[in-house]
């Protein structure tokens, strides 16, 4: 019974709600840089149009099939809102501050108040709470995206000569950066169809057992492709630490610079390079 009366408040008083409503978000702060007057109105209307439906058709149960509009409706705002920079708590406010203008309107309803703020207070804290957690969803997708992103660009696999791929690597090595690193060099072996990859750790602070069971797992990956690896960057320090853990690299050929290792891929393709002398 309660909830059939807070449908029908909310259905009678539609545009009087609705314009309060407006009014309390405008004057909660919200940046208009990131949040005009016509998005708000138009946000506004569309929750307050799904939320009569659904309360009228599903109760207060949100996990009522009814609820879905109005669960899309918050997940794709809270999407928006996430990607845009909105800070968690203006995401929640657009929700919550509908609460003032309905405790209004109920106060001056003959119906029973109290059970009526209940059920309100009941079913926007769910609401809020909800889309929160689509905020957060959203919030940690942009994140594993830009990680991911971030990945590829400092994996980059370069061409150094016809048939020979360099992968200069920067910063330490785990499992996540090992698959994109293999990925990425695989897929350019099929695409320049290279015999030869310089794997380059100049860059790597540290070399353990994990690393080079890394680096192993790429090295076979890149055979499997009929390419032959080339590990470039062995300073004192790395070889000694190798030899100290009793890592096998194998049939591995291994270089202190990443120069050495492109004059040797260069003999491997018979390839000789003269030098042009001025005067000559």
């Amino acid at each position: 019974m309660t909830v059939t009366v807070l449908a029908e408040l909310l259905q009678q008083n539609e545009t009087a709600l609705l314009d309060r409503w407006i009014a309390v978000q405008r004057a909660a702060g919200i940046d208009p840089n990131r949040l005009d007057d016509r998005s708000i109105t138009d946000n506004a209307r569309d929750l307050l149009h799904a939320l009569v439906r659904a309360i009228s058709e599903g109760g207060d149960d949100i996990e009522h099939p009814q609820w879905r509009p109005v669960k899309q409706l918050l997940e794709r705002l809270s999407h928006v809102h996430s990607q845009q920079g909105f800070p968690p708590t203006e995401t929640a406010t657009f929700v919550l501050s509908l609460k003032e203008p309905l405790f209004r309107l109920i106060q001056k309803s003959d119906g029973n108040t109290i059970e009526l703020l209940w059920a309100c207070t009941r079913l926007f804290d769910q609401l809020g709470l909800f889309t929160m957690q689509a905020y957060m969803a959203s919030r940690e997708q942009v994140i594993r995206e830009q990680q991911e992103s971030m990945l590829e660009l400092s994996t980059p696999v370069v061409q150094l000569w016809k048939g020979v791929l360099a992968v200069p690597l920067i910063g330490s090595l785990d499992s996540n950066r090992t698959q994109v690193v293999m990925e990425a060099l695989l897929q350019k072996i099929v695409d320049t169809e290279s015999d030869i990859a310089i794997i380059d750790i100049t860059g790597v602070p540290t070399v353990d057992t994990m690393v080079a069971q890394h680096l192993l797992k790429t090295i076979t990956a890149a055979k499997l492709m009929g390419a032959k690896c080339i590990i470039s960057g062995i300073r004192p320090q790395i070889a000694a630490t190798i030899v100290h853990l009793g890592v096998e690299l194998g049939d591995v050929v291994t270089k202190a610079s990443l120069a050495d290792a492109f004059q040797l891929a260069l003999r491997e393709l018979n390839v000789r390079l003269v030098a042009n002398r001025l005067g000559a």
